[in-house]
């Protein structure tokens, strides 16, 4: 007898027998598997299997019978996991998810671009930050107060050691957001960094459907980075699910995740996805189904932190909580 959400002989990432063992379907509600259409046989990286927010799996043919268009029409906000086969190197998995091989890096506390075995998790971050020409008078410090980001993140991502920046250099700034006066316009810097992106408040509004995961926490800053808000509360505070769903990543390694720290993600039956960092611990496990409200982990001070928070980021949607003032205890919207 087979659990509805169990997959014994399909397993699309893995060639690791553990890994096919304990593949998980996101819903028993998902139709079919798609077969892969005009593969290119000679290709030497896998394909990932693209869903659709837990309603269908993605033809990987587009109109041309290629992934190229599918891929092109997937929200690029998305946060998304791989699992490494044998023979995977990190440049073949960065150009599948069109990312740098450095935000494959940052994210997941990898030691060098060899640090990858078969049956690893990675965790695909579209990390959002600006991309900066270094001009003279530049430091880190300086970079760092500019676009309101951390010193070490900027070296650590770009490989930097103590020695002056050079004229002409192009930095990816972790994190770092234009200032209002600097266009407000995504602009493309080319697919071996990452796209230039404000995610500000955009996305669909949906009324009611997300609840604040901190209640009675205090706004201590408004949207920023990926659509996310801080909220203020005592460490050990109760976070709970801002929406029902199934937990995609559950970090509680005290890595430093990209500077999320401990982490969860959260997807949602609308394909939107909700993400919780800085815990102090998690309560759930990846593949978990979550009710709205139910609690998930509690407030804590890892990752990229300044004080105890709830840094709560909303992707492929509007935040329930971008109106708030800071200072202010905030009902969801």
């Amino acid at each position: 007898m087979f659990a509805p959400n169990a997959a014994d002989a399909f397993w699309p990432f893995s060639a690791n027998a553990d890994a096919a063992a304990n593949a998980f379907i996101p819903s028993a509600s998902t139709p079919v598997l798609i077969a892969s259409v005009n593969r290119n046989p000679s290709a030497s990286a896998p394909v990932a299997l693209a869903t659709s927010g837990n309603v269908a799996l993605i033809s990987y043919g587009g109109p041309a019978g290629t992934a190229t268009a599918i891929q092109e029409a997937t929200p690029s906000d998305k946060i998304s996991v791989y699992v490494v086969r044998s023979g995977d190197t990190l440049s073949e998995i960065a150009d599948m998810f069109n990312v740098s091989v450095n935000t494959i890096v940052w994210a997941n506390d990898l030691k060098s671009v060899r640090d990858v075995h078969p049956g690893d998790t990675l965790i695909i971050l579209p990390i959002s930050g600006v991309e900066h020409t270094v001009v003279k008078g530049d430091t880190l410090k300086l970079l760092a107060k500019k676009y309101g980001a951390d010193a070490d993140e900027i070296a650590t991502f770009n490989g930097l050691d103590q020695a002056p920046l050079v004229v002409g250099t192009r930095l990816i700034i972790p994190g770092g957001e234009l200032s209002p006066a600097a266009p407000a316009t995504p602009s493309a810097i080319g697919r071996d960094t990452f796209t230039s992106v404000y995610r500000g408040g955009s996305g669909i509004f949906l009324p009611g459907y997300f609840g604040n995961p901190v209640p009675g926490a205090i706004i201590t800053q408004r949207i920023h980075g990926w659509n996310g808000v801080d909220l203020g509360a005592a460490r050990g505070t109760p976070v709970y699910a801002a929406a029902a769903g199934i937990i995609i990543i559950a970090r509680a390694n005290g890595a430093w995740n990209g500077g999320y720290g401990n982490y969860i993600v959260i997807t949602h039956d609308n394909a939107s996805q909700t993400l919780y960092s800085h815990l102090q611990s998690a309560v759930v496990g990846f593949g978990q189904t979550v009710a709205k409200g139910q609690l998930i982990g509690y407030v804590g001070t890892t990752g990229r932190v300044t004080g105890a928070h709830l840094h709560f980021e909303v992707r492929g949607a509007a935040n329930p909580l971008r109106l708030c003032r800071v200072g202010a205890v905030c009902y969801a919207q």
